[in-house]
């Protein structure tokens, strides 16, 4: 007779792509053991710039808008995130306060963390730390390569790649072949350009044939070429 194996409740984040780690809802909240799902609408606020930084967010769906404003008012967008992506966690190492306002740039869902139960379980559960290490690293590999981007690529390769990553060209999974809707003020921001620039670019990408509108904006892999060319 057969004896049956239970998998451990870390091992079941694991998802069948080679290289990547995805982390199941339920079982997110039954290792942390403390937490609750939220929904967002498009626009909406999910914490504010200031606030006092308690608990941490895994979005289930959607995309979360990461922004900051100066004190002169100016603001910037450092991030937009996506699905299996975590924000908020600068609480885990001790932050008092928000840095960025988290804002949902379509209806999301989302997990909502406490910072103490997540905590417990990066200590007591080695796998799950293991792979939410994994999951920051590749966060700061990706700032690492967005700050490079800014410093020696023109305005037009920044844009080329922002579309790229926001349809997910590049990760595990297929591309998303419709990106929801973001504005071309909010491009503008994250590339450090102006809004008739992105404006300009994004009309001899679409006459070039490298993305096309069609209730969204699509993106095709052919705007790579405009990525790495010399």
């Amino acid at each position: 007779m057969k004896r049956s194996v239970r998998t451990a409740p870390t091992e079941r984040f694991m998802t069948a792509s080679k290289g990547s780690v995805k982390f199941d809802p339920n079982t997110l909240l039954s290792i942390v053991g403390g937490g609750t799902a939220r929904q967002y609408r498009k626009k909406q606020i999910v914490f504010a710039q200031g606030a006092p930084a308690d608990e941490l967010f895994y979005i289930q769906k959607g995309r979360v808008k990461l922004s900051v404003v100066s004190k002169q008012g100016k603001e910037a967008v450092i991030a937009i995130l996506g699905e299996g992506e975590f924000f908020g966690e600068g609480c885990l190492a001790g932050q008092p306060l928000r840095i960025a306002t988290a804002s949902a740039v379509t209806d999301c869902s989302t997990l909502r963390l406490y910072k103490a139960a997540t905590i417990r379980a990066l200590h007591n559960h080695p796998r799950f730390s293991e792979m939410f290490i994994t999951h920051l690293l590749s966060r700061n590999i990706r700032v690492e390569e967005d700050l490079v981007d800014q410093l020696f690529n023109s305005s037009e390769r920044r844009l080329a790649r922002l579309l790229l990553l926001l349809a997910n060209f590049g990760k595990n999974g297929r591309p998303e072949p419709v990106i929801p809707k973001i504005s071309q003020e909010t491009l503008a921001e994250m590339i450090g350009t102006t809004r008739s620039r992105v404006s300009f670019f994004m009309n001899k990408f679409r006459k070039l044939g490298f993305i096309h509108y069609n209730g969204g904006l699509a993106v095709h892999t052919s705007l790579l070429s405009i990525v790495l060319r010399d």
